[in-house]
């Protein structure tokens, strides 16, 4: 089996159409050469990769699809929105999965100095490092940009990234015991998708209010998105994923294998089709909240753009074996 996974990982794998529902070309903001050098500089002055060339290809990436993400907003918002995508990337890649695995411990302690800085104390517990000073500049910034509410709904989701890579890296051995209702909980935390979304009001200068947050148009929005989020990354990234880690990561093709008991084709044309039905509801519901003006119609936008800049991320040359 693990010489057919191999196999099919360096073939043409079914992936999801997704041009009915976001059609590209997808707006770039005219700054995306300014946000890759600045997010160049960024890593230089916290240096939170290893190596030349990992800061190369995470500046470049981060600098073009957060020009896809909000390609409305201002210079210094997409400056922000990239070096906060930075340092989760980074610290994922750092501290989670295979890392995390072999010394939960450690990733506990790393994980409660950010939690310590979050909660509004000014020094981590185990003292200061590359990455809570990152952190701290990252803060910093938004708490003088974003409202109280929007400050405290942001950090809310960054708690929630945290523990998803720790969750993560709890099941990196064992990914046979996450049901398909775990991993679908869970995804949503470990893509960083929400936390993204909850940058758009900052950045756009909208908000919207708690009636307008639970209308059911609403959450099925957001939902539909973060599960498109989640599920073509795990398509994009999986050769590359199970040339690293093996053949059963904690990932949407791998739990399709186990509940169906199928190939890794036939998983990859269930996750394609899954992917594509979602893309379609958060289609639907973009039109409908765009029908009229205020909030709403901007929330919608906003989704728009984030899902098109997931969309976009597919054949990138970061998830090639």
């Amino acid at each position: 089996m693990n010489d057919a996974i191999r196999t099919h990982s360096r073939a043409a794998l079914p992936m999801p159409d997704l041009r009915g529902s976001f059609p590209g070309p997808f707006p770039a903001s005219a700054y995306s050469d300014d946000i890759e050098r600045h997010a160049a500089r960024w890593l230089r002055t916290y240096p939170l990769v290893d190596s030349e060339r990992a800061l190369g290809a995470l500046s470049q990436i981060t600098g073009q699809g957060v020009a896809r993400t909000f390609p409305t907003a201002g210079r210094d918002d997409l400056f922000l929105c990239a070096d906060l995508f930075l340092w989760l990337t980074a610290f994922d890649d750092a501290h989670g999965e295979a890392t995390g695995a072999r010394d939960p411990a450690r990733l506990a302690r790393v994980i409660g100095d950010c939690v310590h800085l979050i909660a509004g104390h000014d020094e981590p517990a185990s003292g200061p490092s590359t990455f809570t000073d990152a952190l701290g500049d990252l803060l910093a910034r938004f708490r003088e940009r974003a409202t109280p509410v929007q400050y405290l709904r942001l950090t809310a989701h960054l708690r929630d990234n945290l523990f998803g890579i720790l969750w993560e890296a709890h099941h990196f051995n064992r990914p046979d015991h996450i049901t398909m209702r775990d991993y679908r909980a869970m995804r949503p935390h470990t893509v960083f998708v929400r936390t993204v979304v909850a940058t758009g009001e900052v950045f756009l200068g909208y908000e919207l209010s708690e009636t307008e947050r639970s209308l059911a148009p609403v959450r099925e929005l957001e939902t539909a998105v973060a599960d498109l989020a989640g599920w073509i990354n795990d398509l994009a990234s999986y050769a590359k994923e199970t040339a690293r880690d093996g053949p059963w990561t904690l990932s949407l093709p791998s739990l399709l294998m186990r509940q169906h008991d199928c190939d890794l084709e036939e998983a990859f044309r269930l996750a394609s089709r899954m992917c594509e039905r979602r893309a379609e509801v958060a289609a639907a519901r973009i039109v409908e909240l765009s029908a009229g003006e205020g909030p709403l119609s901007d929330h919608a936008q906003a989704l728009k753009s984030v899902a098109s800049s997931y969309v976009w991320h597919i054949h990138h040359s970061r998830y090639q074996v």
